[in-house]
């Protein structure tokens, strides 16, 4: 245990140190983000900042495999879907790509990942273990596509994306250590590491932007350790889907409406709800706050209580989604905006 925080710290220095030189090398090439009309910032910012996160979290995630702390097949679902999505989320923050092209890069990451993962484990649905088969691996890869891009989608304001990743790890790790099985515990607890090296540039009022390298790299990485979990539990996928509720909830509400509405949902806007409740609160440090503590002090315990002490998943995801389809309906996810 000595030698996992060990190994964790060294991983939050890289991660804050990387920051501190992108930050910098930001500034030198005038690679900053521009507020514009759908911006929900105000100021110049130097972006690309989630580099720093996919670098040191890769690395980790490779020394642990060659010591084999970690099962290899799962390091390289990591590393590669990881990497392939960070890598075309840095060409399209340096140069747009058409997103028909990066679609296709995130459901070939996805069936990457779902190889040499093994595809989707059986899961438990009201008390009944359900193998989907040859369905389910098709239902993997949209997840896997939906949470990398629901995760870029919700990393529009200072900190959440970065406060939503620890917090979700640090749940898992949590979950696991209660549960008896700390040793699954090492790869959340390096990715929660990484980006606490980076929050602490990014937290509110934010010094550097995370950027689609960044916001799609950790998206598609939670769900990949949420397909893991549920590789030795069924019941932990849904502590997983618990514990992102917020970025889950948020973003398929405003994509539904935007959708019923005829919208095109490819194009850039400023109407999830956590934007218009930073509006309305007209900074972003309380909507942040607020996701740290629905993620602890909600989320958490019914994760917990759905992982540990057996409250059926499905069960659990409603009782924990329904408050935050009422907050998002409040801060009206996906209206038009005026």
């Amino acid at each position: 245990m000595t030698l996992w925080l060990f190994f964790a710290v060294v991983v939050l220095l890289i991660s804050f140190a990387l920051t501190w030189v992108l930050r910098r090398y930001a500034l030198a090439r005038s690679l900053m983000d521009i507020p514009n009309a759908r911006s929900s910032h105000s100021i110049p910012t130097p972006r690309g900042g989630g580099v720093a996160i996919v670098i040191a979290f890769l690395l980790a995630t490779l020394v642990a495999q060659v010591a084999g702390l970690i099962e290899v097949s799962g390091g390289w679902a990591l590393l590669g879907a990881g990497g392939g999505v960070a890598i075309l989320g840095f060409l399209d923050d340096h140069g747009h790509i058409a997103a028909r092209w990066r679609l296709l890069g995130h459901f070939c990451a996805a069936l990457w990942a779902l190889y040499w993962l093994g595809g989707l484990p059986p899961v438990v649905l009201f008390g009944r273990i359900l193998d989907l088969g040859w369905f389910g691996h098709f239902v993997a890869a949209f997840y896997l596509v939906w949470m990398l891009n629901l995760y870029n989608f919700m990393d529009g304001i200072d900190g959440i994306a970065s406060v939503e990743a620890v917090t979700v790890c640090l749940g898992g790790c949590l979950l696991y250590g209660l549960s008896g099985y700390a040793t699954h515990a090492l790869l959340p607890l390096l990715l929660a590491m990484a980006v606490l090296g980076f929050l602490i540039w990014n937290f509110p009022p934010a010094r550097i932007f995370m950027g689609d390298a960044g916001s799609g790299f950790l998206g598609v990485v939670l769900a990949i350790l949420s397909l893991q979990a549920a590789s030795v539990s069924a019941q932990w996928l849904w502590s997983w889907i618990i514990l992102l509720g917020v970025f889950v909830v948020d973003a398929t509400f405003t994509l539904i409406r935007r959708l019923v509405r005829g919208d095109k949902v490819y194009e850039a806007h400023r109407s999830h709800a956590y934007q218009y409740a930073s509006r309305q609160f007209g900074k972003h440090l309380p909507v942040t706050l607020a996701v740290l503590l629905v993620n602890l002090l909600w989320l958490m315990p019914i994760a917990l209580l759905v992982g540990i002490w057996g409250l059926d998943g499905a069960l659990g995801v409603i009782l924990a989604y329904a408050p935050l389809v009422v907050l998002a309906m409040k801060y009206k996810a996906g209206a038009l905006e005026r």
